[in-house]
């Protein structure tokens, strides 16, 4: 692609991708199709994420039960 097809692009470009809105397994496909150190970086995300549920499920499960 010439500078002057990048400056004058009549095509279509790319939307915002959300996953909210999307099934599961297409979330997961979506993901999927990530660089390796993205999809990494997101899953660290999760695993942190799911790590901090647990923990406040523990901490409300056993210290309102003081």
């Amino acid at each position: 692609m010439t500078v002057d097809q990048v400056l004058n692009y009549e095509g279509e470009l790319p939307g915002e991708v959300t996953l909210e809105d999307k099934p599961e397994f297409e979330r997961i496909k979506l993901i999927n199709q990530l660089d390796e150190d993205y999809r990494s970086t997101v899953f660290k995300i999760i695993d942190t994420m799911l790590t901090k549920k647990k923990f406040k499920d523990f901490f409300n499960k056993n210290v309102a039960a003081l």
